[in-house]
């Protein structure tokens, strides 16, 4: 065997990965290779393969008699709309997808190479954890990764995929970084899986209860978006990628857009209803506002009293935070503050410019709030707002009561431009409850206590459920029609963009999100 045949023949070893038997099982759960997705994820005939030949270097537990080329992942880099892109892809075809030494190692040389060359990272995740064969040296390599993480936080956008079983340490990974996609039926993440669970705390529960993407998606908002299975997750992400620059330098993909006539839109007019306590779905607002078919909703079924996502605005990416007023009359809870609070941080850290809708009657009362923090974890959502320096707009549907005014990017806390709709209303609290507290005496003392109590909230009803106070004071900058927001937006957006903001200097926050 010549040289070069001896060279093809350790590709053809490596394109094997654990053998064909183990792709077949990798297959038979339905399950695509590491390298199947791959392919499918980036443009065709784009990647470039990084550490082919690696293998590891263990000899305890009978390891040196099984070597495999790549060692259990497959990294390089490759373009996804022609814009370049690392990347890494585990399977379960050799060890289990178990990460050594040297499998941690190429994980990080590319995301080393990543950040030296400012582009995004996706990791493909399928991986039954360190593997245990290894001991420290495998915890040590999970700790490389993690670090790299922390120090590409903010400066290339991480992505990732879990595409099977992600545990133990390995999970911390994947939290760290900005989105998190999950394969339903076939995924799950979990810190220690149901055997350890029903020792400890004897509780009887599935991997799928434990972790799987619908737990994940809805109960602990762990994953920001689910899919059916592993090629609309690989889809999902192509999708994504559109919304997002390369780095923290950049900013976004803007995509070809000429102007249709006024850019009015009618079916705005009739979307808040007269009676202000009836609910609507904000979504329907977003799409009417935003291009056609642009909308890409993330963390939607978790914290559904709050609405996040991608949309392009005339071409241009844009970062959306709204209250919804179909869920919990759109309240602000701890979930909902979490929820946005690391939207809003993802969009400022990548240059993505921010639209809120806002309808919020305030935050949710209750034991269940306080006891679990609603005071600091609301303030996640006003620090995120507070520090963002992106170009930055509100658009006041409706209610915009209390502290929650303040919150969801009033004037006060940085909003370069504030917009009401006429149904805006503007208060420290709504009708009913503001007048029993201010015309208590006057009403107790009343021959008909009813009557004096409607008579006083028609009042206040007049003095306040309006956006005109607002504006008087320049925190409402225009009361617009409905119909006209798109044509505000496209033309406020436009007028910021070279937006610069200096904050002070200072190592970090002390609030983490």
């Amino acid at each position: 065997m010549n040289k070069v045949e001896q060279l093809e023949a350790k590709r053809a070893e490596a394109l094997l990965g654990g053998g064909q038997k183990r792709i077949d099982s990798q297959h038979s759960k339905g399950k695509l290779t590491a390298r199947e997705r791959i392919n499918l994820l980036l443009d065709a005939g784009s990647f470039e393969e990084i550490g082919m030949l690696v293998t590891h270097r263990s000899h305890d537990f009978g390891l040196d008699k099984e070597v495999y080329l790549g060692d259990g992942v497959v990294t390089g880099y490759g373009t996804i709309h022609g814009r370049p892109v690392y990347l890494f892809s585990q399977d379960f075809t050799v060890f289990g997808g178990s990460l050594s030494e040297t499998h941690a190692e190429k994980i990080c040389k590319i995301m080393d190479l990543a950040m030296r060359n400012g582009v995004p990272v996706i990791g493909l995740n399928d991986s039954g954890g360190a593997r245990i064969q290894e001991g420290v040296v495998s915890l040590a390599g999970y700790a490389d990764i993690f670090y790299r993480n922390v120090q590409a936080s903010g400066v290339v956008p991480q992505i990732s995929a879990i595409m099977g079983p992600c545990a133990g340490g390995a999970v911390y990974s994947p939290a760290i970084t900005d989105f998190i996609c999950m394969v339903e039926k076939s995924s799950y993440m979990f810190v220690t899986g149901p055997n350890v669970v029903k020792t400890v705390t004897h509780e009887d529960v599935t991997s799928e209860q434990l972790g799987g993407a619908e737990t994940h998606a809805s109960k602990s908002g762990v994953t920001h978006l689910t899919y059916a299975n592993e090629v609309a997750c690989l889809e999902g992400i192509k999708r994504m990628m559109r919304y997002i620059p390369q780095n923290c330098e950049e900013i976004a993909p803007v995509h070809p857009y000429e102007m249709q006539g006024e850019e009015l839109r009618e079916k705005l007019a009739s979307m808040v209803p007269d009676n202000p306590n009836q609910p609507y779905d904000m979504r329907e607002v977003i799409e009417e506002v935003v291009d056609t078919d642009s909308f890409m909703e993330i963390h939607k079924d978790y914290a559904e009293n709050i609405v996040v996502g991608f949309a392009h605005l005339a071409g241009r990416s844009i970062g959306i935070v709204a209250n919804q007023p179909a869920s919990l009359a759109g309240v602000l809870d701890i979930n909902a503050s979490k929820k946005a609070a690391r939207f809003v941080r993802f969009c400022d850290c990548f240059n993505i410019p921010l639209l809120v809708f806002e309808d919020v009657p305030g935050f949710l009362p209750g034991t269940d709030q306080e006891w679990n923090g609603i005071i600091t974890n609301g303030a996640k959502l006003l620090y995120a707002f507070s520090e963002a320096t992106v170009p930055r707009i509100t658009v006041i549907t409706r209610k915009a009561y209390g502290g929650a005014y303040d919150v969801m990017n009033s004037k006060h806390i940085g909003a370069d431009m504030n917009f009401a709709w006429p149904t805006a209303e503007i208060a420290v609290m709504g009708s009913k409850g503001a007048t029993e507290i201010i015309f208590k005496n006057e009403i107790s003392k009343a021959d008909n206590p009813e009557q004096k109590l409607q008579l006083k909230v028609d009042e206040y009803t007049e003095m306040f459920a309006n956006p005109y106070k607002a504006a008087a004071r320049g925190f409402v900058d225009e009361v617009i029609r409905p119909e006209e927001t798109r044509k505000k937006l496209i033309r406020a957006f436009q007028m910021i963009q070279h937006k610069a903001v200096t904050l002070p200097r200072k190592k970090h926050g002390n609030i983490p999100l």
